[in-house]
């Protein structure tokens, strides 16, 4: 009985060729915008005019090494003016200007160069002010001859580079097993009962049980089929970086759909129509996915917010499944992180055991 009632919810997922097709369409969406904008051949800030009117032997390594780096494109530029009317309209984000006599053989050789940079883009203007600050500190030094006396040696905690993509695509994950879950179990359910499908089901043999039962099991499959896709587009799609157990992966992958889907009975348990089931549900899963740390770090958040937001269920969940996917190290380094997670199951379980009724109207 459990297994017929567990493929027939499953072909009722698949038919539903709309709701199925959002449900994978729509994180699979952000992960494409992601990836174009921070994924393979994106790593760049934007395109920085360079205006070089020095002759000097400086001047040309400066263009040299502009053109060469892989932070930023370079385009050649005559007209100060015209630099500037491309910058206030967006096109690039930025302007180096090297003046006539800088770094020249005369008495009245100047040693600055201008950069000219949007105030509203902090993050171009911070990568190309370190650029040409770290290249002028080494010119520095070696026109006096001069060594750096203290210097900084990067160590990789892990295999390779990790990117903002690699970081994203994780939380990607934890959105898309929550917004499914939670939405698609809550918004279900409450329709079953605006319909009296679930009180017809109580006419029937079948146990209570067993119907929740096939209903998360069909729908774990869909998540599933979700993660395997957002990663199959990440990883060779745009060169994202998994340096972790793939089955772990999907292990706490399908314990965040359980945990999910059991948030998602409890609020069906909780509303009394599928229009409250839809607003409750949102209201859940939007504050979520900007707080918990889908596509930032919420240590980054102010301390009183931190304090709260840790105790997210989709923050423990993402902060596991980043250790083992980007870290390739125990998902345990921290316990409160499964704590807070089975902590969130055990009370969803509980709530909706005890409000969650076949013969609700």
């Amino acid at each position: 009985m459990l297994g017929k009632l567990f493929i027939n919810n499953l072909k009722m997922l698949v038919r539903n060729r709309q709701a199925l097709f959002w449900s994978l369409a729509f994180p699979l969406i952000f992960t494409v915008i992601f990836g174009f904008f921070f994924g393979k051949g994106s790593s760049t800030t934007g395109t920085v005019a360079l205006i070089d009117k020095s002759s000097s032997q400086l001047a040309q390594s400066i263009e040299k090494s502009m053109g060469e780096t892989d932070l930023f494109k370079v385009q050649k530029e005559d007209n100060v003016d015209q630099a500037r009317d491309e910058l206030k309209r967006g096109k690039i984000v930025s302007v180096v200007y090297i003046p006539e006599k800088f770094a020249v053989a005369a008495p009245d050789a100047t040693t600055q160069i201008t950069l000219i940079a949007d105030p509203g883009n902090a993050q171009a203007n911070s990568v190309i002010t370190g650029f040409l600050d770290k290249f002028l500190t080494s010119a520095s030094f070696e026109a006096q001859n001069a060594k750096p006396l203290f210097t900084i040696n990067v160590e990789q905690s892990v295999g390779g580079q990790l990117t903002y993509f690699d970081f994203v695509l994780i939380g990607l994950l934890g959105m898309a097993l929550m917004n499914s879950s939670v939405q698609g179990v809550a918004i279900t359910m409450s329709k079953y009962r605006d319909d009296k499908i679930l009180k017809r089901l109580t006419t029937t043999p079948l146990q209570s049980w067993k119907f929740i039962a096939a209903e998360v099991a069909s729908r774990l499959i869909l998540n599933l089929v979700q993660i395997g896709l957002i990663l199959l587009i990440g990883v060779y799609g745009f060169d994202a970086h998994l340096h972790g157990n793939i089955f772990a992966i999907f292990g706490f992958a399908a314990l965040g759909a359980i945990l999910f889907q059991l948030i998602g009975f409890t609020v069906a348990s909780l509303s009394k129509t599928t229009q409250a089931a839809e607003g409750m549900a949102v209201a859940i899963t939007i504050p979520m996915m900007f707080l918990a740390g889908v596509f930032f770090p919420i240590d980054q958040l102010p301390k009183w917010l931190f304090a709260v937001v840790q105790y997210l269920p989709l923050a423990p969940l993402l902060r596991m499944m980043r250790l083992v996917a980007l870290e390739a190290s125990s998902p345990f380094t921290d316990w409160r992180n499964i704590t807070i997670v089975l902590s969130w199951i055990v009370a969803a379980l509980i709530i909706s055991s005890l409000r969650f009724r076949l013969s609700d109207e």
